[in-house]
């Protein structure tokens, strides 16, 4: 049985830092897909050799896991736990925020003296209510680690960062069942995708061009949300491109989100910002 498409979102474009990034969740016509509740899409973008390239400062998180995809260059990562690493085009720093955390992130030193381009995509995954006060986690997935799956005929490439599909699981250690996979699609002759199995699905187009069951084109910036039953989408990839493959099982429950916080109630908000305010997230100077 095919599973139907629900909506297809077309992102707002934004400023995060010193990125321009694409933002098609959430956006006015679906504020979330349970449990990821933001995708923001940063390039492909430029630096010239020599340039000043500026990195996102020091900011707090509470109650969910900011996860960054590199698709293109380099993003040096520090935070408060102590922890600083680089993470490579097709790899992942995986973030579980819990009780709080400071980070910073930006492109590399390299970037800057070299130049080059820099593609990534950050996601906000939403914690269980019982486990938004978690003791704080920091996880980088290197590209070796991944289960690569190639489906389509062949005409697409995953590497599964978490979650199971097709008999393979992804090394992420995450909080609740969630699929995650960094793709790349060669022009190719309709053919059939087996669903992961899960009850939300969506796909986010980075670049290039998808024909989804036969009559819906997308493409570029685009997110592509699915009803939630139903076994195969039918995938015609009409041009090369990059893509990233979500789904997992929703946890309905409230959210209230404000800046950097992702909590169930508004006095919770109050208590992150407090507890922020007081120093209990640490301190990260850069």
């Amino acid at each position: 049985m095919q599973r139907p498409i629900r909506i297809v979102t077309h992102s707002l474009m934004t400023g995060v830092g010193p990125l321009r990034v694409a933002q098609p969740l959430p956006v006015h016509a679906l504020r979330n897909v349970d449990p990821f509740i933001l995708l923001h899409h940063a390039g492909p973008q430029t630096f010239e050799a020599g340039g000043a390239v500026h990195r996102i400062d020091p900011h707090p998180h509470r109650g969910f896991e900011p996860v960054t995809f590199v698709y293109k260059g380099s993003v040096l990562h520090r935070d408060s736990l102590g922890n600083e690493g680089t993470i490579h085009a097709g790899e992942v720093q995986w973030i579980t925020s819990g009780s709080g955390i400071i980070h910073s992130e930006g492109p590399t030193a390299e970037v800057q003296q070299k130049g080059g381009e820099l593609e990534l995509i950050q996601l906000w995954v939403n914690l269980p209510a019982s486990k938004k006060m978690m003791t704080p986690m920091y996880q980088e997935l290197r590209r070796e680690h991944m289960a690569r799956v190639t489906v389509l005929d062949g005409a697409l490439d995953l590497e599964l960062v978490s979650g199971s599909y097709l008999d393979h699981v992804g090394p992420a250690e995450t909080q609740s069942p969630v699929l995650t996979a960094m793709g790349h699609f060669r022009a190719a002759p309709a053919a059939t995708l087996a669903v992961p199995a899960y009850e939300q699905v969506a796909i986010y187009v980075l670049n290039g061009k998808l024909r989804i069951n036969g009559e819906h084109i997308v493409e570029r910036h685009s997110l592509v949300a699915f009803e939630s039953t139903g076994d195969t989408i039918d995938i015609e990839p009409l041009t090369d491109g990059s893509l990233l493959l979500l789904a997992g099982a929703p946890l309905r429950e409230p959210i209230a989100m404000y800046g950097p916080f992702v909590m169930n109630t508004e006095q919770q908000l109050h208590e992150a910002m407090h507890d922020y305010s007081i120093g209990k997230f640490g301190v990260l100077e850069d």
